[in-house]
């Protein structure tokens, strides 16, 4: 590790490459490994589909739709629950490739305590919040949305696990770094950002939404500007407390992710690009190797927070 470049330190957690594979894109870690030329030791750390307490089937179709620059979707957390994920997944996956990182969802404060315990008891990682769920017992406000409510839900999972938290952080609220700034407070050892913008799309034949759920979340190119701007933002606040940042939304190219790493990302995301190209890791983790031999950098984490202003 001492003689790659790539290597990346995040959270505690020793990473072969600054790449991170999304929560929702990549299955529970086993999807990509299924294409020829892609291997889980070409990234950083995958992190697996959203997780809760109990089994859920989602939302009814169209999940998907694609958009002139990214994409829809509103899948809806489908999923066999936690247990069946710890008992039957888990021991499947090659811990020795990559790091893997389990994403806890609720609609409760209990639910996300009772799915942090349970991955707490296992080999996983570390665990990502996704604070983008809505909180049944407020009216199906996100949690995310709302700092106070981030912060309680940070809180709650801290007392229930020694793992690494990483909390995804909504674009959908109005001041990203008050959330960035309670989360720490509460215990957050990282963040991802950012999660999905919202959106829809109407198909003008029937007059309906397309996605079955009406609405759904947009990721991809379209979102870069917004995501790099989050990130940065974000930086401000977690810089003097050491807490690392995942950036994430857009990243199709290596120029994309140096523009991350450079507005303060330790790590970044992929996830709507291996839609199209399932083999984008590698040749990211090319220009990036490329960029820092060229810039005379030993490392990725002195590229790290760099922007010049």
């Amino acid at each position: 590790m001492a003689n790659n470049p790539l290597h990346t330190e995040l959270c505690g957690l020793s990473m072969n490459s600054p790449i991170v594979l999304l929560s929702g894109c990549v299955g529970f870690g086993e999807e990509y490994t299924r294409v020829e030329g892609f291997s889980n030791a070409d990234v950083g750390a995958v992190c697996l589909k959203g997780t809760t307490g109990d089994a859920r089937l989602g939302n009814p179709p169209h999940r998907i739709y694609e958009t002139p620059d990214g994409m829809l979707n509103a899948i809806g957390l489908q999923n066999p629950g936690v247990d069946a994920v710890v008992d039957d997944i888990l021991p499947g996956l090659d811990f020795s490739e990559t790091r893997f990182i389990a994403n806890v969802s609720g609609s409760t404060v209990e639910e996300y305590e009772r799915v942090t315990q349970r991955f707490d008891d296992s080999d996983i990682d570390a665990i990502e919040i996704n604070i983008s769920c809505p909180n049944v017992k407020e009216g199906g406000v996100a949690f995310g949305n709302d700092p106070v409510m981030s912060a309680q839900v940070v809180a709650a999972c801290r007392k229930h696990t020694k793992k690494p938290i990483i909390t995804k952080l909504s674009p959908n609220q109005t001041d990203i770094q008050e959330n960035a700034r309670l989360c720490i407070e509460s215990g957050t050892d990282g963040f991802a950002v950012i999660n999905t913008l919202m959106g829809m799309a109407i198909d003008t034949a029937t007059r309906t939404p397309v996605i079955g759920n009406v609405r759904g979340g947009l990721s991809g190119p379209a979102i870069k500007p917004i995501a790099l701007l989050k990130v940065n933002q974000v930086y401000e606040v977690a810089k003097p407390h050491d807490v690392p940042i995942i950036g994430q939304g857009g990243i199709t190219t290596a120029n994309d992710a140096l523009e991350f790493l450079i507005a303060g990302a330790t790590a970044v995301g992929i996830g709507t690009a291996l839609f199209y190209d399932p083999l984008v890791c590698g040749k990211i983790n090319t220009g990036i190797a490329s960029y820092l031999e060229q810039h005379d950098m030993s490392s990725v984490s002195e590229l790290v927070g760099t922007l010049q202003t």
